[in-house]
């Protein structure tokens, strides 16, 4: 057997911070990606506070999703999304996180959203928190460093799980969960002032997360028991440089790092590793009665991950060439090539990380971001000649199912990140290109906004076809 099973999930993802715009319409809030400056290739995006006049904050338009999203789900159509990976905006509900009512207006959008892509057979899977938080909670609460926030977080996902019980199934709580260890204020909108315990900060947030998504959960599954709730996290699979034992010891002590937020929503508590490791940074978890048990009682369902390359790690940091990454980085692997932005290109490390997570843990796997951001020129015939993007994704594809057909993993599907062009989360760069879809929209903003297909549209419509047979 060399198929996918006829259930697997085709499509592709965005993030709505990344793609929406209209960042102040139809009574939406502020949120942190609302005041995330433009950055470059070598700088980050900067936090300002508030909205400041003569600024770029490319979340603000992005690629205009909000008012053109039946011109790109009739696309996704065409091409044969399965499912269609996309997170809804919270201060779009509670446009300040901690409102009493939430707003019609942006219920309504998302009503819509999802009904368009079921007119072309798309299986929506939402993200409910993707790296925004209301702006409102971060000045109020200090975010996710107060508990109050795992109310406003339920109340919303109580919300949106009754007005969507019956257009949505697939659910993921948090994107990228692991995240806030490393960048607390992205995911989490968690600002560390000087002098602070930065691990104590953002591992306390983090249990506030996993009380927030195990009560979700629960709730969710009580709405409609036929809802399959998941988590996401940054799969960051990382090598020991030599067979030298003390560089296996520092591989695992870099993957233990992550494994913790995975085990407590997959497994339901904290590991006895985990509590060492906390104790290893300063950490000490104020838990309140009741936890241990609302974490048990709040296991996902399925383990979504991003997996975009891979890294090495070393007992001997000296004297080490490193290499980027998503969020984190590594020593370079003589072994691998890098893409345009320097991340190594590793296909059989996701076969490796899929085969990790399901032994591990013995639970569906959804591959829900993968890809690779590049460099796209337009011929001057339009056309969009993307092979490196095609070469990137079938060599990734051939290794999902080698997982799949002789290791024997159970893997839901695949959604390539970016599948249409979008605003980087990290540097808020548009030149940094994911989709099939191509945006006429540049790092300054300027654009017509009009979508062309690239190459990789019609290559990935014929592997959607033939439910990934045909991959050249």
């Amino acid at each position: 057997m060399t198929k996918f099973s006829e259930e697997f999930l085709w499509g592709g993802a965005v993030a709505a911070n990344q793609c929406e715009g209209a960042y102040n319409i139809d009574g939406k809030g502020l949120s942190t990606a609302d005041i995330m400056t433009a950055g470059s290739r070598t700088e980050r995006r900067r936090i300002t506070e508030g909205i400041l006049d003569g600024e770029n904050y490319p979340s603000h338009e992005a690629i205009d999703f909000y008012h053109r999203y039946k011109e790109d789900i009739k696309m996704f159509g065409e091409m044969g999304f399965k499912c269609f990976r996309l997170s809804i905006n919270w201060t779009r509900i509670f446009p300040n996180g901690d409102d009493e009512n939430p707003n019609e207006a942006g219920l309504k959008f998302y009503d819509d959203v999802f009904d368009q892509c079921h007119k072309y057979g798309i299986e929506p899977v939402v993200t409910i928190s993707h790296y925004e938080t209301p702006y409102n909670l971060v000045k109020k609460y200090g975010s996710w460093r107060s508990r109050k926030c795992i109310d406003f977080y339920v109340k919303y996902c109580e919300r949106i799980f009754k007005r969507y019980k019956n257009k949505v199934k697939y659910w993921m709580t948090f994107n990228e969960i692991n995240c806030i260890s490393l960048m607390p204020f992205l995911p989490a909108g968690i600002i560390v002032k000087e002098g602070e315990n930065e691990a104590q900060i953002s591992y306390q947030a983090a249990h506030h997360q996993f009380i927030a998504s195990a009560k979700a959960v629960k709730i969710g599954h009580e709405i409609n028991p036929e809802f399959k709730i998941g988590m996401m996290m940054i799969y960051p699979l990382s090598y020991p440089e030599t067979c030298n034992p003390l560089d296996s010891l520092a591989a695992m002590k870099m993957m233990d790092n992550h494994y913790l937020f995975s085990d407590v929503q997959v497994k339901g508590y904290y590991t006895s590793k985990a509590k060492k490791l906390l104790k290893a940074k300063n950490v000490v978890l104020k838990m309140e009665e009741g936890d241990e048990e609302i974490l048990r009682q709040g296991t996902v369902d399925y383990i979504g991950f991003s997996y975009y390359m891979s890294m090495v790690s070393s007992g001997d940091q000296i004297d080490k060439e490193v290499t980027a990454g998503n969020m984190l980085n590594g020593i370079k692997n003589p072994y691998l090539a890098t893409s345009d932005w320097g991340w190594q290109i590793d296909p059989i490390g996701l076969r490796l990380s899929l085969n990790n997570l399901y032994d591990r843990y013995q639970k569906p796997v959804f591959v829900v971001e993968n890809g690779l951001g590049a460099y796209d020129k337009v011929e001057e015939d339009g056309s969009i000649q993307d092979d490196y993007r095609i070469d990137y994704l079938r060599k990734h594809i051939e290794q999902m199912k080698l997982a799949v057909n002789e290791d024997g993993v159970e893997l839901m599907g695949y959604t390539p990140w970016g599948c249409i062009d979008l605003v980087s989360a990290s540097t808020g760069e548009m030149e940094k290109r994911y989709g099939f879809i191509y945006v006429d929209k540049d790092n300054e903003g300027k654009g017509t906004l009009n979508r062309s297909k690239k190459d990789s549209f019609y290559w990935y419509k014929k592997v959607i076809e033939t439910n990934g047979e045909v991959l050249e």
